[in-house]
């Protein structure tokens, strides 16, 4: 028996000529439906008149609205993972990769707030989708082998100090680009700051970079 609310996929049903950019525009979308809306609040309908699609057609493609939940938060994590194997960094003097990485990082967060507003929906929600995605913990083992390269090589040549955690490391440098984005309507009401005017932005850019790059310095 079909279960109620999700529509049965049936030969019948029209498929998209080009299956991949249709799966891709609904991941979009839904990217789009989710940081707005959190897991609960987010509707497949309207992700469906987004994409000029079907509430059956995301289904045939995804299963049920946990699945492309699951599928919208491993894309996230996917896009920013690959941007940061574009750094090469392997091919930078250590400090110089280290302000290459917070920089990019920070620049990041900046140009996708629907990365960050999809990530915060998943803690108010406690994080339990995300245990669901399977792919998570192979996506994200990238960026800390990356760090722990960087820190390695800092330390031999004598320019970073020994014994720090690469996932610290990166928990810091994401905390503080984070800050600057999920916080800056609180904190910029309550210390008279625009946060995100050009100047303040790039000012907390610089800010930030020096405040890592001293961090691991030896």
């Amino acid at each position: 028996m079909n279960k109620p609310g999700r529509p049965r996929a049936t030969a019948s049903m029209r498929k998209p000529k080009d299956p991949a950019h249709s799966r891709a525009d609904i991941l979009d979308a839904a990217a789009t439906e989710f940081a707005a809306h959190g897991f609960a609040g987010a509707r497949v309908d309207a992700i469906a008149a987004r994409t000029k699609s079907t509430r059956a057609m995301i289904y045939y493609y995804f299963g049920n609205k946990e699945a492309l939940y699951v599928a919208v938060l491993e894309n996230a994590y996917r896009g920013i993972r690959e941007a940061e194997k574009r750094l090469e960094l392997d091919h930078l003097q250590p400090t110089e990769a280290i302000r290459r990485l917070v920089a990019f990082t920070f620049d990041y967060y900046q140009k996708n707030p629907r990365f960050i507003a999809l990530v915060n929906a998943e803690n108010q929600a406690g994080g339990r989708h995300i245990r669901k995605a399977h792919q998570m913990h192979g996506l994200n083992v990238s960026i800390i082998d990356t760090i722990g390269d960087v820190l390695e090589r800092g330390v031999r040549d004598g320019v970073f100090r020994s014994g720090i955690d690469p996932t610290e490391l990166h928990m810091a440098i994401a905390s503080l680009g984070w800050f600057q984005i999920s916080n800056r309507h609180t904190f910029g009401y309550l210390f008279k700051r625009d946060l995100a005017s050009r100047a303040q932005v790039e000012r907390h850019r610089s800010l930030i970079t020096d405040i890592i790059v001293r961090f691991v310095s030896s």
